[in-house]
């Protein structure tokens, strides 16, 4: 292929377009016709010999070759943005939205001081948070540039990621303080009484219960809810008990009683999690650090 006779504003219509699966939309977001749109779409079917974007049942859908440059085109994009156009060092003057995928649990601890600090040091960040749906979907999210930085649990990723230790994690149990349990708490008076677990997939069955049954135990899960956000309200008026991640209990923790688990329950390290394209943006990176701040040496 000769270099020179391809145009460089395709791939950026390009990336819009396996975006948004939709000519209409990716229109809007460039700020072009639709036809002129349609036309770009057109020459990339010609220069990658590819339909790219097929009609489907009320949608358009990508075919395998288009979902194949979803990731390359936005690196390419990305290296020639710092070559042409470096982010500008002066935060005060950036004016940039950052997506982070977290689920409820760190984001209740970071949220409101991350954007008290964010309006200090830069106040033309703007946030979205989005919600976490499992590792997989999250990496599939930074790989495609759905969003720009993930706080979670990850396994040890490729070399396209980075990964870096907030904390590690430890779990609690918390029941109300005047709790019938509160005053001999033991491994029998824990399970005497119903238990909340916390599933976004509506699982009743955790880990917890693999190492109860290891030493002949098991317990009654009262409710699964699907956020730790719904814990606090409920054990505080029930017999209810919950065993938490420690960052789950309220600030304003007097109404509860708190234990360390009567078995060994492992716990878990939380991540800070980007695609390599996004090492050198200026304002992703002073989003992540203030997270590393606020988790590694909570305040």
């Amino acid at each position: 292929m000769n270099l020179r006779s391809v145009d460089l504003n395709l791939l950026v219509v390009l990336d819009a377009l396996l975006d948004e699966a939709h000519v209409s939309r990716a229109a809007d977001r460039l700020g072009l016709s639709q036809p002129a749109t349609s036309s770009a779409l057109d020459r990339c079917r010609h220069l990658f010999d590819d339909a790219l974007l097929e009609r489907g049942k009320g949608m358009m859908r990508l075919t395998p070759k288009a979902e194949s440059l979803r990731v390359p085109i936005k690196n390419l994009l990305a290296q020639i943005t710092l070559v042409l156009d470096p982010p500008d060092i002066d935060l005060a003057t950036i004016h940039q939205t950052v997506r982070i995928l977290t689920a409820d649990l760190p984001a209740v601890a970071i949220i409101g001081p991350l954007r008290e600090r964010l309006a200090r040091s830069a106040p033309g960040i703007d946030l979205v948070i989005q919600p976490w749906h499992g590792t997989e979907d999250s990496l599939d999210k930074l790989a495609k540039g759905a969003v720009d930085l993930a706080v979670a649990v990850f396994p040890k990723t490729d070399v396209s990621f980075r990964r870096v230790d907030l904390l590690h994690e430890h779990y609690v149990v918390m029941m109300r303080k005047d709790h019938p349990a509160a005053k001999d708490f033991t491994l029998d008076r824990w399970l005497e009484f119903p238990h909340v677990i916390v599933s976004g997939q509506g699982h009743r069955y955790s880990p917890l219960d693999e190492e109860l049954a290891k030493i002949g135990r098991e317990r009654r899960v009262g409710i699964v809810v699907p956020s730790f956000l719904m814990v606090p309200p409920l054990v505080e008026n029930s017999d209810m008990i919950a065993m938490t991640p420690s960052l789950c209990v309220p600030a304003d923790s007097m109404g509860f009683a708190l234990f360390e688990p009567p078995i060994p329950v492992e716990g878990f390290t939380l991540h800070l999690a980007w695609h390599v394209r996004r090492d050198e943006d200026r304002a992703v990176q002073h989003v992540g650090g203030i997270i590393r701040e606020l988790l590694q040496s909570p305040v």
